[in-house]
């Protein structure tokens, strides 16, 4: 009798761990069902440069957190980022300077890939100069034509990675203010060029670099953008997604997701400095966190579509 008994309490006992097993695959099924995606991979391009690397980790965290679908990041030089999604070897990129920096690559492949929009405006390109040189002496790339100038610059301006479109202006730069006989315009990469600038900042001595906005960099130390009369650097940017062809009809609400996402740019400068701060994730979650709602109208057309995902 005592032996039947404990084999039907033990049958009870697997009954239940089975049952209460359904039950956890039942409510996790159930959510995968209530997020939004594929559950596929989908590889998305990216360039060493701090605003990139900010964005791609915050694209990376909502859709992997999100929806069923995970985001591979695949670090490449600019000009190999337009010819993989032009291609189908990623779905996509999220650093599509437009309309004057990343012109040239457009013309090649533009009409390979498909715009989803915007993710911020007012970006800005231009050779920049610590504050603590004096306007009177440098103020516009045209004073970099004075003998002292020169010679506190040690004819170089210091740029960043050779595919960037910033480079590719910049040359363009060179020529049209007639400095390529003066100065080098002396290719590195973003982090290099931030290294250069910090020894300068250190010493407060000379130095011209190629930069942009947003950048965690003007949040560290106060800085200017040389004038540029000529007009060669381009004017105010806008930085677009840009996805391969097709990429809408496979994931139609991720796309949906990305031509919402949008980023305010002081904002996104502060979380970028933050980022140096503590660390990439950390500054990610924490601008999550801090833009719950704005995050959230990525998703949710209204109140009501929100809702109805969240029962």
């Amino acid at each position: 009798m005592r032996k039947q008994t404990l084999k039907v309490a033990a049958t009870a006992v697997v009954a239940s761990a089975v049952s209460f097993a359904a039950v956890g695959n039942v409510q996790a099924a159930s959510n995968n069902m209530s997020k939004p995606g594929n559950g596929k991979t989908i590889k998305i391009g990216w360039t060493a440069w701090s605003d990139a690397k900010f964005v791609a980790h915050v694209v990376k965290t909502v859709i992997d957190n999100r929806t069923t679908d995970k985001v591979d990041l695949k670090m490449s030089a600019i000009g190999v980022q337009y010819k993989a999604v032009a291609d189908g070897d990623l779905d996509g990129m999220i650093m599509s300077w437009l309309p004057d920096t990343h012109r040239s690559y457009l013309k090649k492949v533009g009409n390979q890939l498909v715009d989803l929009g915007e993710l911020y405006g007012g970006a800005k390109l231009g050779w920049v100069v610590p504050d603590y040189i004096p306007k009177s002496k440098l103020n516009s790339i045209s004073d970099l034509h004075k003998k002292m100038v020169q010679n506190k610059l040690g004819g170089t301006i210091q740029g960043i990675d050779p595919g960037a479109g910033l480079m590719q202006l910049s040359k363009k730069t060179m020529k049209a203010y007639n400095l390529k006989s003066q100065y080098r315009l002396k290719a590195a990469s973003g982090a290099a060029m931030t290294a250069a600038l910090k020894r300068a900042e250190n010493n407060k001595s000379w130095i011209v670099v190629t930069g942009w906005t947003p950048h965690w960099m003007f949040g560290k130390w106060n800085l200017r953008f040389l004038k540029d009369p000529k007009g060669t650097l381009g004017s105010a940017q806008h930085i677009d997604v840009q996805v391969r062809q097709g990429f809408k009809k496979d994931y139609p609400r991720i796309a949906q997701i990305l031509s919402r996402m949008h980023f305010n740019l002081d904002n996104l400068q502060a979380a970028m400095y933050n980022a140096r701060k503590t660390s990439e994730q950390k500054a990610v979650n924490k601008y999550i966190h801090n833009h719950q709602a704005h995050v959230n109208s990525w998703f949710y057309t209204n109140k009501k579509e929100a809702a109805s995902s969240s029962s």
